[in-house]
């Protein structure tokens, strides 16, 4: 697969995945945090803002690899 299409189709997955995301924490959010302080809720907030970077990550790895087989380097 060229590199332009790999970009492309990574993209708007992690646009999916990205909004999916905050969608499920927020409602999720509304059932868990409706009583708790607000330390604890910013704590989760947090938590769940970056949350969706470690499922991201290997589609990043995906997107920015060469659809190239490696080189072997002479000597």
């Amino acid at each position: 697969m060229q590199l332009r299409a790999r970009k492309f189709i990574g993209t708007i997955a992690l646009l999916l995945l990205v909004v999916t995301w905050s969608l499920l924490a927020m409602a999720f959010a509304q059932v868990a945090l409706a009583s708790t302080s607000g330390i604890i809720a910013t704590v989760y907030y947090v938590v769940a803002g970056l949350g969706w970077v470690l499922p991201g990550l290997p589609l990043v790895t995906w997107m920015s690899r060469s659809g190239a087989p490696p080189q072997k380097k002479l000597r």
